[in-house]
């Protein structure tokens, strides 16, 4: 019998749980909306069956999500983006955890995973160290997929690194030039269009990277700001390398020496990284396929995790 697909309403609370977006007891979360932050992130992490480690790699202690430890399935890493964290992955990890085994990392710098205060955590920067923690991974992963920064992290290490997968996925990748639009052009002139200091810079944020953003209460929403909040200065360092700095367009170069066969996945209403970027990728690479997705934003995994999934699962049983 299959199995029925959830209702537009449920879809969304989906969406804004998975973003540690959910309701407490008022009296409690008044005072600890970080708890029920976390209490939201263990509920999603048994709904996908996975669980939090810590590894020690590249000068960083980085703390892992993974899910399914059966060797006899194929190992897939997934890299988050800019302001992003491992739990962005768990709605995608739920579809694929049966039958596969996942890593999803928080990137040094974000989420639980270490900081330094004089480390270089731009693209490039960050892509050798993303190699020496797959090179650490007791197999080679079968796949790697990079969502918007995270694709031009993984786009950069299978360039410089072509020996540690065989098949990639950029996901709404950030490191190619494409058609401009608001967002490219308030990073362009040193903004951060993704900057959440108030309740209603979240709302602002969520309309950005969603189609169809989903409602947040509180004090799911007072939790996501003041983790935000205290990240606006490193996240407006990441951005002015990633965006405008010189390694901005370090990928679009180096898309030539990418070996790997590539699944280019976007969704047609991307309000920050253009579809258009998807047909650069294309043309510059020497193998890949493009999935474009309709009805979603800049966060395809979680606004349509199944049909990621489908992509995904798809690629990988295609020849390449």
């Amino acid at each position: 019998m299959p199995t029925p697909r959830p209702r537009a309403g449920t879809r969304k609370l989906v969406i804004a749980t998975s973003l540690g977006l959910a309701l407490g007891a008022v009296g409690f979360a008044a005072t600890a909306p970080e708890r029920v932050l976390e209490a939201e992130f263990a509920r999603q992490r048994w709904l996908a069956k996975a669980g939090v480690t810590e590894v020690e790699v590249a000068g960083h202690r980085w703390a892992v999500l993974e899910s399914g430890r059966d060797s006899r399935k194929p190992l897939l890493v997934f890299v988050h983006g800019f302001t992003g964290s491992k739990e962005n992955w768990l709605p995608l990890m739920r579809e694929l955890a049966k039958d596969h085994r996942i890593i999803a990392p928080d990137l040094p710098g974000w989420g639980d995973s270490e900081r330094l205060h004089d480390a270089d955590y731009g693209p490039v920067a960050q892509a050798e160290r993303l190699a020496q923690f797959i090179r650490a991974l007791p197999e080679r992963p079968a796949l790697v997929v990079g969502h918007s920064m995270g694709g031009q992290i993984v786009g950069l290490m299978s360039a410089r690194h072509p020996d540690l997968a065989d098949r990639i996925s950029l996901m709404s990748s950030a490191g190619v030039r494409y058609e401009e639009n608001a967002f490219a052009n308030a990073v362009l002139a040193g903004e951060n269009p993704f900057q959440v200091t108030t309740r209603a810079e979240l709302k602002r944020y969520l309309g950005i990277v969603f189609a169809d953003p989903p409602f947040v209460p509180w004090p799911a929403n007072e939790a996501m700001v003041r983790r935000r909040r205290a990240d606006a200065g490193f996240e407006q360092r990441v951005l002015d390398g990633i965006g405008r700095g010189p390694d901005a367009f370090a990928l679009e170069a180096e898309l030539a020496n990418i070996r790997a066969h590539t699944l280019l996945l976007w969704c047609r209403d991307d309000r920050v990284i253009d579809v258009s970027a998807a047909e650069v990728f294309h043309r510059g690479l020497s193998s890949s396929r493009t999935v474009i997705l309709a009805g979603c934003g800049h966060m395809p995994m979680m606004a349509q995790p199944r049909q990621v999934a489908d992509a995904i699962g798809r690629f990988m049983d295609g020849p390449g």
